[in-house]
């Protein structure tokens, strides 16, 4: 008879296979993904970004009385919620999307913009989907080092720019470093582009971000410019990622060039229902916020207290050094039904820690400090 954390693991063991065939570019983004482990519960998941908290309960309800209708297209949903966003934002419906989460938006923002012949911009380490994405069309991929204060090098972006160049990919805050890349920055960058170069930032951890003099939306203070698409998710701060939901904003043109290349009922009627509920219950949204904020103040503080040093966050998680290979550490914590991100470029002793309820903090905590180093490195 196997022992059930034995068999546990070896379900684990199955899903770290599976996630090793993904394109490496992916596995640095999300790193021992496990469905298993969502089913059974068996396993810590500090490794997605995702809420580990899930919607509000008003969203909760919205999503249970959503299930009488499962039977009907939701076309009638998509546009209802489409509208909504639209008010919200300020825009004309004719300048939004929805999408399969946002990732289906990167996806179509790179068979629109780019191809053979054309190139990709960004930064590393990033969110590697439009990698993939870029890859698949034939682009070439120009990964540009982050600055030292882990903010996108623009200058060194810039010199990488050419008339071929058809997209730049600005995650912000940046994923996996959970890193600003300040808005005066931003826009000084767009308005040296080449007029035939499309920027797509990626605003997933908008809401983490707050709002001060380094960051503002580039929806809630829109740019006129049609070369930029800004995504957003309903993944993160409304707990949504597995009804997978997303929206772009951009000017007419753009949106409808994109529209062309997007699956034609790719929204699901519970999660349309959902997300109009979430956009409504402002309260919820911020209460989540705030719990976040006082989640990561507390990562901080434990980290602190063995002597490590992440770096400051605008996120739903932490990028930290832990003065080893990473590897080896994600290893550790694995093997004790943790699971984090790690194997990011030029970030060899750097895990990704989302953050997650309380009681798995504390058992996030009291794994790593039982990793086989010297206790002066990491101790209380």
């Amino acid at each position: 008879m196997i022992h059930p954390s034995r068999r546990a693991f070896l379900r684990l063991g199955a899903s770290v296979a599976a996630a090793a065939a993904l394109p490496s570019s992916w596995a640095e983004a999300s790193t021992d993904d496990s469905f298993q482990s969502s089913r059974n519960g068996a396993f810590i998941r500090l490794d997605s970004n995702e809420n580990a908290y899930g919607p509000s309960p008003r969203v909760a309800a919205s999503i249970r009385s959503a299930l009488d209708a499962i039977n009907r297209y939701p076309r009638m949903e998509r546009e209802a919620l489409a509208e909504r966003i639209a008010l919200l934002s300020r825009v004309s419906r004719e300048q939004l999307i929805l999408g399969c989460g946002s990732t289906e938006l990167l996806r179509a923002a790179a068979n629109a913009f780019l191809g053979k012949g054309k190139q990709l911009v960004q930064a590393s380490p990033t969110f590697g989907a439009m990698d993939h994405y870029a890859r698949a069309v034939g682009s070439d991929v120009v990964p540009v080092p982050l600055t030292g204060g882990f903010a996108h090098d623009l200058d060194g972006m810039l010199a990488r720019i050419n008339a071929s160049t058809g997209l730049v990919y600005i995650c912000n805050p940046n994923n996996p470093t959970a890193s600003l890349t300040p808005r005066k920055d931003l826009e000084a960058f767009l308005r040296q582009l080449p007029v035939s170069t499309h920027v797509l930032i990626d605003e997933a951890y908008h809401h983490f971000a707050g709002s001060s003099g380094m960051y503002a939306s580039f929806i809630d203070h829109r740019l006129a410019d049609e070369r930029l698409i800004v995504t957003r998710t309903f993944s993160k701060a409304y707990g949504l990622a597995g009804l997978r939901l997303g929206y772009a904003v951009s000017s007419p043109k753009t949106i409808e060039h994109m529209r062309m290349l997007m699956t034609e009922e790719n929204i699901n009627a519970v999660g349309a229902q959902a997300a109009i509920t979430a956009l409504a219950d402002v309260d919820g949204v911020n209460d989540l916020v705030q719990r976040n904020a006082n989640d990561r103040q507390e990562f901080f503080n434990q980290a602190m207290a063995r002597a490590l040093k992440p770096i400051d966050s605008h996120a739903n998680f932490v990028l930290m050094n832990t003065l080893h290979p990473a590897k080896d550490v994600a290893r550790h914590l694995r093997e004790q039904g943790v699971l984090i991100a790690a194997g990011f470029p030029r970030m060899d002793t750097y895990i990704r820690v989302s953050l997650g309820r309380p009681e798995e903090m504390r058992a996030f905590w009291q794994t790593l400090d039982k990793l086989p180093y010297p206790k002066n490195v990491m101790s209380h």
